[in-house]
């Protein structure tokens, strides 16, 4: 843990689920409500500073993450990213994405030439607000299932 880490000191989010390996977060942005994160719980900076068991258990929680969205939320694409600079602890965003999105099919950190208040936008934004209570669900009971299985 350290001192000087926002996500050694706060959840990161909204907690969807933890354990002590992880914890999985919504990371409420406004316009990609399904937007996730699996955070590791300890401070390591890369991936390589983890243990190659580490590595694999880390990344098959983010394919879980992944396949739950698939299943539910059935995006056009699944943008996955680990990148560290702003935030130096090992974490992965999962973000559904959509045709509709407001940034597609650029980084949804670019900027969008696109009206967020179009309606036909606005109607899709509140579209997919109605799976997050299904998704999160879904996700906890995999999650659950998947913890009992690999700590037997």
């Amino acid at each position: 843990m350290s001192d000087h880490c926002i996500l050694c000191q706060t959840v990161g989010g909204k907690l969807i689920y933890q354990n002590d390996f992880i914890r999985i977060i919504n990371a409420q942005e406004p316009h990609y409500p399904a937007f996730t994160r699996v955070i590791l719980q300890q401070h390591q900076v890369e991936m390589t500073d983890l243990p190659h068991q580490d590595r694999q258990r880390l990344m098959d929680y983010v394919y879980l993450v992944e396949q739950v969205q698939r299943d539910i939320l059935q995006p056009y694409k699944i943008n996955l990213a680990q990148f560290g600079t702003m935030v130096p602890h090992i974490h992965w965003h999962i973000i559904p994405r959509y045709q509709e999105d407001l940034h597609y099919p650029a980084s949804i950190w670019s900027q969008s030439d696109k009206d967020m208040n179009a309606p036909d936008y606005l109607t899709f934004l509140e579209k997919q607000h109605t799976f997050l209570e299904t998704y999160h669900q879904t996700l906890q009971e995999r999650l659950h299932q998947f913890d009992s299985k690999t700590t037997k």
